[in-house]
């Protein structure tokens, strides 16, 4: 099935080996920070297109502390994840990570910075992922792995305006 995102995430490359990806939301960066953050949250957005879960998300949000997320198709039970270490963590400001598939060992590990960005009442979300080569970059582009981030965003979207209430 061919799914579309509502607002599509701008993407653009750098160097040898970065994509950037970017996007904003119609809400102040604290809050689009907590949904970025607090693992019940991302299990609610975190999810790419729809018929997939998330029944792994655990995150110790301190430099030096691991995460790992895992997403299962709900149509045949196919599952993959990804696990890492915080390098760097500025509260409500960004995060910087490593990022490794636990399903492709042999893949080099990615280092992700992510900011939020304040713009009045909106956040722009800028992802820079760093594969160190342009082939590795361009091997992971070729997943569509924007146009499950593009979704995911689209899902927070929804969760945002809660989030404000609460």
């Amino acid at each position: 099935m061919d799914f579309k995102a509502k607002i599509p995430v701008d993407v653009s490359t750098q160097g040898d080996g970065k994509v950037v990806v970017s996007r904003r939301f119609n809400a102040p960066a604290a809050l689009v920070w907590r949904a970025y953050t607090e693992p019940a949250l991302v299990k609610r957005w975190l999810l790419g297109p729809p018929g997939w879960d998330m029944p792994v998300c655990e995150m110790d949000l301190r430099v030096g502390g691991s995460y790992r997320w895992r997403w299962r198709s709900q149509e045949d039970g196919s599952e993959f994840g990804f696990t890492g270490t915080f390098k760097a963590i500025e509260p409500g400001r960004r995060i910087e990570n490593t990022e490794r598939p636990e399903d492709a060992p042999e893949m080099s590990e990615a280092y992700n910075i992510v900011e939020f960005i304040p713009l009045g009442d909106q956040t722009e979300l800028r992802m820079t992922m760093d594969y160190g080569t342009a082939q590795l970059r361009d091997q992971v582009l070729a997943t569509g792995m924007t146009d499950g981030m593009a979704l995911s965003y689209d899902l927070l979207d929804t969760l945002l305006p809660e989030l404000e209430k609460n």
